[in-house]
């Protein structure tokens, strides 16, 4: 059998084996040429581009703003047709004057590429190419470049496209097996799974890794060794390994196979499980044969045994029950005998009964019973002797009136009639003593009847009881509930009070400090002193952050009082940290801290505004409490969750605080002076957890810094809504698009009023008219409607919507709005996006105030062009 076995086993695993190579190196001849067809579809795009007449003469003088304006948007839309990744021209000097990205925050305008090969090709050799992490985007793609030629023949530029391959690897998801690309110097940057790629197949000697830092083609991405062991090698050019690291389980067989018209190989690594399962299969089935005959002669020699067992079994089994039904007949004679025999009813084995028990026999004459009977029934002693007829009992009872109001003979006879039948009965039967019986009867086998009298007054009793205390327990619960729903609804109404005096109690404390805000503006702009400026600047951070404090307060009382919305849907997470990456990255270099991210490509399912908020607070903690070192903030795969985190290397949180600083106004000491924060981030990261149901915690160690995280479950990649790039106002040195511009300011507060009409004067924009509802009212004609108007939401007794409505029916027209309020309501804001109006919220910044109305006139004056 064991012979058998191994030369099936090893016969069958070199045949599936030899197929499985044979689909693996299929498999991998189709991929090649789906990555080849996908670089081949933009390779004649930057060729095509090279030969527009508008991309040769913006290399040929030096360009204005508008002029590089009309080429970023010719290759947004060059790009928007082609689908690529990106389009950059460069000029000779490896400056790129425009992208297709510029609207992007990390565009690629005004960075230097000349150190990239694929820029040094093209203006060697007329074309290049080269993949790499962008310098500029953190993204990965395949670089295409073509040389841009005056008349004369001389190299004036280049044009670039970036074609992005993460699509190509989501479809290689699609296929258990692991498919690799790598390029000559053995890296590994395309890759089916994450844990694969940036592997070295071999070690770099030493020129190769200056020419990778060179040209920076894997940006900060660490090399690590792929760790494998070759055991085995095929003819048609497959390979046997076992893999350390990533670990695979078993054997498993790789293919390689150049890429025609790159240095690049493609890799293909297939388990060989199922090859492992036709050898055990093919193994199991040689042993089968031989064990089939042992099997069948076990089993013939079984069945024998079996029978034999059976047979003497079944005369065991007989002798025993003769025996059994022997003593039975024994043990009833003997009882029968006994009752015959007895000169009294009195049966000593009823005696340790509680109830009284009385037994007559087919005749219905007494044959035995019990003291307790007898005192249940106080019966004289001349009646109680065996072969006494049951019937002078019922009789005597019924004279005392224990049987009921009927006469004496019919209720004696339906008594004695019940016996000759004997039907069981159970039955409750109350005496004029207050004393309740529970008399249950049984007939016998061999005629005659057993009956039972069970005294369960004080049971009645006791139930009685309990019906009443569970009465009056019903109508106090009844009383609690009317009290506690009366305390509900004065709690609600206590909480719908608190609310709106909180939201209105901001609104008055934020319009002064709106007011300080713009003041302080206006103050930088006359002083001229270093000093001064640094007072007015001290004086902005202050005011800062008491907009921080009273919208933190703002925001607990919203989650406290049910007011914040959520709307759940699947977010990609990749982008999101990404962004808060991009934002937090500029103030942590300010403190001199790296802040990195971890990409990813899980999708969760949660609101992506209040997710963002929680990560933001961990982010500005990380960064206040952290001295040096680096931040990173990345994911792990928990189950059907993904566990956000955000590491720093602070001084840590002892263990009896981890618990404590999701408190309001809990804050710790180790934080930079004078930017230790409220308290409030972590207690409303707290709070937005619970209402999310997301898992919020933390994990730290004195000296070694701190985690925290919060769980989310994972959502369906597919279901994430495809958003394109949001469009950014261009940016502006100065302040043209307000000069000339007519805006009016509405607003209930003088010195918010002054502050706004001054800071727009400054930089240019005229300003009719600065006051309250019932003066704009007042002042509004036809014809004379403003280019924009910037409008409080709360205007004493009037609202502010409405207001606009009643001044654009007076004017004629519908300028444009911007709500400028210390409203936090979701509701306004979905408003005025339903209506097409910018929304700024107190205190305003004023940058954040200029960028929205530059803005704003540039879309007027480009619409009044069309």
């Amino acid at each position: 059998m064991a012979g058998s076995m191994f030369l099936a086993g090893q016969l069958a695993w070199h045949r599936s084996l030899s197929e499985e190579s044979d689909n693996v190196r299929r498999q991998l001849t189709l991929y090649g040429q789906t990555l080849r067809q996908r670089i081949d579809r933009y390779r004649t795009l930057p060729e095509v581009l090279a030969l527009d007449d508008q991309l040769r003469d913006a290399l040929g003088h030096p360009l204005r703003l508008e002029e590089i304006a009309r080429l970023n948007r010719k290759l947004e839309q060059a790009n928007g047709a082609s689908q690529s990744s990106t389009l950059t021209l460069i000029d000779r000097h490896g400056q790129a004057l425009a992208a297709s990205n510029w609207r992007a925050a990390n565009s690629n305008v005004g960075v230097d590429y000349s150190f990239r090969p694929y820029v040094q090709q093209a203006l060697a050799h007329g074309s290049g190419s080269f993949y790499g992490i962008g310098v500029t985007t953190g993204e990965p793609g395949y670089f295409l470049s073509q040389a841009i030629r005056d008349d004369s023949g001389r190299t004036q530029g280049v044009v670039v496209i970036k074609i992005a391959l993460q699509e190509l690897e989501r479809e290689w998801l699609q296929t258990p097996d692991i498919v690799l690309t790598s390029d000559e110097h053995g890296v590994v940057f395309l890759a089916s799974q994450d844990a694969w790629r940036y592997r070295l197949l071999q070690p770099l000697d030493d020129e190769e890794r200056r020419e990778l830092n060179a040209t920076r083609q894997y940006a900060d991405q660490p090399l690590r060794p792929l760790d494998f062991r070759v055991e085995d090698r095929m003819d048609n050019g497959g390979t046997l390994a076992r893999m350390q690291a990533p670990p695979l389980p078993g054997r498993v067989l790789w293919h390689t196979q150049p890429l025609p018209g790159t240095p690049w190989k493609l890799h293909l690594v297939h388990e060989t499980l199922g090859s492992l399962a036709d050898s055990r299969l093919a193994a199991a089935a040689g042993a089968g044969g031989w064990l089939a005959l042992g099997l069948l002669v076990l089993f013939a020699r079984q069945r024998q045994r079996l029978a034999a067992l059976r047979q003497r079994s079944r005369l065991e089994l007989e002798s025993v029950l003769q025996q059994h039904a022997q003593e039975l007949r024994t043990a009833q004679d003997g009882i029968v005998q006994a009752a015959k025999q007895a000169d009294t009813g009195l049966s000593r084995s009823l005696e340790h009964l509680p109830q009284g028990v009385v037994i007559v026999d087919a005749e219905l004459k007494l044959v035995a019973w019990n003291s307790r009977y007898v005192q249940l029934f106080r019966y004289p002693a001349y009646l109680m002797r065996v072969g006494q007829p049951i019937e002078a009992l019922l009789r005597h009872n019924a004279r005392r009136g224990l049987l009921g109001p009927r006469p004496a003979d019919e209720a004696v006879g339906r008594r004695l009639e019940h016996l000759r039948k004997g039907t069981p009965h159970l039955h409750e039967s109350a005496k004029d003593d207050g004393t309740v019986l529970e008399i249950r009867g049984n007939p016998l086998p061999d005629g005659g009847f057993v009956t039972s009298y069970a005294d369960i007054t004080s049971y009645k009793n006791t139930a009685r009881e309990l019906r009443s205390l569970a009465d009056a327990l019903e109508r106090r619960v009844a009383d609690r509930t009317r009290d506690l729903a009366q305390a509900k609804r004065e709690a609600e109404q206590a909480n719908r009070y608190k609310t709106r005096f909180i939201a209105a109690a901001v609104h008055d404390l934020l319009q002064p400090l709106n007011a300080a805000r713009m003041f302080t503006s206006l103050l930088r702009s006359h002083l001229r002193a270093d000093a001064d400026r640094h007072a007015v600047d001290s004086i902005d951070g202050a005011l800062a952050a008491q907009d921080a404090i009273l919208n933190s307060l703002l925001d607990i009382a919203r989650m406290e009082s049910g007011q914040m919305e959520v709307h759940m849907r699947a977010v990609a997470l990749g982008p999101m940290l990404q962004v808060l990456r991009h934002n937090f990255g500029i103030l942590a270099e300010s403190r001199g801290l790296q802040l990195s991210c971890v990409d990813t490509r899980c999708a969760v399912r949660t609101d992506e505004t209040l997710l963002r908020r929680i990560l933001q607070n961990f982010l500005s903690n990380a960064i206040r409490y952290s001295h040096r070192g680096r931040i990173v903030i990345g994911c792990r795969r928990d189950g059907d969750h993904v566990r956000i985190e955000v590491h720093d290397q602070g001084p840590g949180i002892p263990q009896a605080l981890q618990r404590e600083i999701f408190e309001e106004f809990r804050r710790l000491d180790e934080g930079r002076d004078g930017d230790r924060g409220a308290g409030l981030g972590l207690a409303i990261v707290e709070r937005l957890g619970r209402l999310l149901g997301h898992e919020i915690g933390v994990r730290s160690q004195l000296g070694r810094g701190s985690v925290f995280w919060v769980r989310v479950p994972l959502g369906d990649p597919a279901a994430v809504p495809q958003i394109g790039p949001p469009p950014h106002a261009s940016e502006q040195a100065d302040d043209a698009p307000l000069h000339g511009g007519n805006a009016w300011v509405i607003e209930d507060d003088g010195q918010t009023c002054a502050a706004t009409q001054a800071l727009l004067q400054r930089w240019g924009c005229q300003v009719p008219f600065a006051g309250g509802a019932p003066e704009a009212l007042a002042q509004a004609q036809p014809g004379q409607a403003p280019q924009l108007v910037l409008l409080d939401v709360r205007l004493g007794s009037h609202h502010g919507p409405d207001v606009y409505a009643e001044l654009c029916r007076r004017w004629g027209k519908a300028p444009a709005v911007i709500l400028v309020t210390a409203e936090r309501d979701a509701t306004l804001r979905r408003h005025a996006a339903e209506q097409g109006w910018a929304f700024l919220a107190k205190p305003v910044r004023p940058p954040a105030l200029r960028a929205l109305m530059s803005q704003t006139l540039l879309r007027l004056r480009e619409s009044a062009r069309h």
